[in-house]
């Protein structure tokens, strides 16, 4: 039995978590903590999932990875600076293991996959995502790794920069700028978490769309995650993408 401690456990991630591990056969929930609680209640896991804030989750992390507990992190806002202080937390825990994952959707993996493969062969590329209104951060972290990873695989291909000829523009309107790719973020009652990458070129177009009806669809990727940290190679794993086989997103 995997015993598991959720972090975030009363926010709506973090609650289907606690669901999805009570009811697998091969996990034990030792608790779920949230905001006010005391971390020290999952000091018996073997692994603890955050779904937390972008405010607290490094934190998270850090305490983790002292008392040797991995962590299966599904938290926003992970940029290279922060995946930096994680490396650094590492340091001088070498059972510890982290996995980051701006996605936790299969479909939302291979969505990134097919986009990274696509990127060189087009003029153009945009991403627009949507998620629910309470969504804190924006861009979504799906997005902006979906726009790093097709930054880097158009990179490698010697592609030519993107063409645009806008000069005067009101301040957000052709969205944000991860790596030389432009994302929008739209938030709308009634929707979950979308995103879709759009590419162009002379005589064609091809999006890459994928949607979420429902949190539940991410969990066979968080239990995945759970299931398998413990014996990543690298202390530091950032996406879904190894556990499936698939080559890191952009190479």
């Amino acid at each position: 039995m995997i015993r598991v401690g959720v972090f975030g456990a009363q926010g709506r991630m973090g609650a289907e978590v606690v669901r999805a591990v009570q009811g697998a056969a091969d996990m034990e929930l030792v608790a779920g903590v949230d905001a006010a609680d005391d971390r020290e209640q999952v000091s018996g896991a073997d692994v603890v999932v955050d779904f937390t804030t972008p405010d607290v989750v490094l934190d998270n992390v850090r305490w983790l990875v002292e008392r040797g507990i991995h962590a299966v992190v599904g938290t926003s806002g992970f940029d290279e600076a922060k995946l930096t202080e994680v490396r650094a937390a590492l340091t001088g825990h070498p059972g510890a293991r982290v996995l980051i994952a701006p996605n936790f959707g299969i479909a939302a993996v291979l969505m990134m996959h097919f986009a990274a493969k696509a990127a060189p062969y087009f003029e153009s590329v945009e991403i627009v995502e949507t998620h629910h209104p309470n969504k804190v951060d924006a861009p979504s972290g799906t997005a902006s790794r979906t726009a790093q990873v097709v930054a880097q695989a158009r990179a490698n291909a010697m592609a030519e920069p993107m063409p645009d000829a806008t000069t005067s523009e009101l301040p957000g309107a052709r969205g944000a700028e991860v790596d030389g790719v432009r994302v929008h973020a739209l938030r709308m009652a009634g929707h979950i978490a979308h995103q879709e990458v759009v590419f162009g070129t002379h005589g064609e177009i091809l999006t890459v769309r994928h949607d979420s009806m429902n949190r539940e669809s991410f969990m066979p990727g968080v239990l995945l995650g759970v299931r398998e940290v413990a014996g990543l190679p690298e202390q530091l794993t950032v996406g879904l993408e190894p556990l499936l086989g698939l080559p890191p997103t952009g190479e």
